[in-house]
């Protein structure tokens, strides 16, 4: 019998999951469908329910629903509940296991992918909010020199320095707070690249060979990449790396086999030209 799986989110017209799961799936001959879902505003137990109703063993989360379905899961990983928010979902019997796999999947992209090293960096993440914090963990995990979290409002960055500093020593700042800094690793993990906005972030915190790696995919040259181009640095990346191994980690997660990520990131991504 077909396994059943799918992602849920509003809107969901854009989502590329159904195609990566749909590779990973014949690349490791999977018998399994996966779908998506278009989950009602304020709606998103009941659709869970009706999806599960029906034999569906996981789903993928995406916006608006992250924060619903970390309340709706009966077991957190600890990277999920960090983050008060949830991406993967699989349902044993009653038991609904909730993950956060992109963090995860961010740091095997870095690492993996582009062979570069988190340990003993200089780390710096634009953002405090949901992925952000979905990525704070992996990142402590490689053990970097210094991790440093901004936001605009330097609340948020302080209350998420403060949970994790019992496992190492992380500093929040505000944008101000950067000047005569300087960091081997930026990731800009704010939504302003989804407005095409840039972060107030100084020129001089990209230093000679840093890797400026924007979260959002698809998007080419971002304001932030433009940035970060214009001062130096180099590589640049966008999150479509991060997509797919996120991706995969779930796979492995419900499937138990870890598909090959690299014909998915071949396939959507897109240049990142322009002056």
């Amino acid at each position: 019998m077909t396994d059943l799986y799918a992602v849920i989110g509003n809107p969901i017209s854009q989502t590329k999951s159904p195609f990566i799961h749909g590779l990973y799936a014949k690349a490791c001959g999977q018998d399994m469908a996966y779908t998506a879902l278009e989950g009602p505003l304020g709606g998103f137990s009941g659709a869970v329910d009706a999806f599960r109703a029906a034999g569906g063993r996981g789903l993928n989360v995406t916006v608006p629903f992250k924060m619903d379905a970390c309340a709706y899961a009966t077991t957190l990983s600890e990277r999920a509940r960090l983050a008060g928010a949830v991406n993967a979902l699989k349902f044993e019997g009653d038991q609904v296991w909730g993950e956060n796999f992109d963090g995860m999947g961010l740091v095997r992209d870095v690492t993996h992918n582009l062979g570069i090293a988190l340990r003993n960096k200089r780390v710096l993440l634009l953002g405090a909010g949901g992925a952000a914090r979905g990525a704070l963990l992996p990142f402590l995990h490689e053990q970097p020199a210094s991790l440093t979290i901004v936001n605009r409002t330097l609340s948020k960055a302080v209350t998420l320095a403060a949970e994790v500093a019992s496992q190492a020593q992380v500093t929040a700042c505000g944008y101000v707070g950067l000047a005569g800094q300087a960091f081997d690793l930026v990731f800009n993990a704010t939504s302003a690249s989804l407005r095409g906005e840039l972060p107030p972030v100084p020129a001089t915190v990209f230093a000679p060979g840093c890797l400026a790696y924007e979260l959002a995919y698809g998007k080419g040259l971002t304001p932030f990449l433009r940035l970060a181009k214009n001062a130096g640095a180099a590589p640049l990346a966008d999150g479509v790396g991060m997509l797919a191994e996120q991706a995969a980690e779930a796979f492995l997660w419900w499937r138990g086999v870890r598909p090959d990520t690299r014909p998915v990131i071949a396939q959507l991504t897109v240049p990142l030209s322009g002056s």
